[in-house]
């Protein structure tokens, strides 16, 4: 699995359980880029939030395994970005690059907002709602 960045989002403000999803013995990942989108939640946070912020994102961080943005999921990138373009479906960029590591990865996406993942090739998704 590769948790969508909303998911870690819904999880840190406790609107969503993962455990409604992930099992223990569950394979789950994020894709770097969702790193980089937490990591700046963290620097925009103030005040308390900082801090709570902080150590959600350093603790997923610390137990989770961050797949990297390498050749293999450049080249699907490229290919769903090839699609999306051809098909006149614009989708954020990120999200992009969460289903294009899914992809080059064998994983599922787990997300809460499917609008993201919808009709991309060979990319399957999960909805968490």
């Amino acid at each position: 699995m590769i948790l969508d960045t909303t998911v870690l989002v819904a999880a840190e403000r406790g609107i969503r359980r993962l455990d409604r999803v992930i099992d223990d013995d569950d394979d789950v990942a994020i894709a770097a880029i969702s790193a980089a989108e937490l990591l700046v939640g963290v620097e925009l946070a103030s005040g308390r939030q900082q801090p709570l912020r902080h150590a959600f994102v350093e603790e997923l961080l610390s137990s989770t395994t961050i797949e990297p943005y390498d050749l293999s999921v450049a080249r699907h990138h490229a290919e769903l970005l090839a699609h999306t373009q051809r098909a006149g479906h614009h989708r954020e960029a990120h999200d992009l690059i969460i289903a294009a590591t899914a992809k080059g990865r064998a994983r599922v996406v787990v997300t809460a907002d499917l609008s993201g993942f919808k009709d991309l090739p060979g990319v399957d998704v999960v909805l968490v709602d």
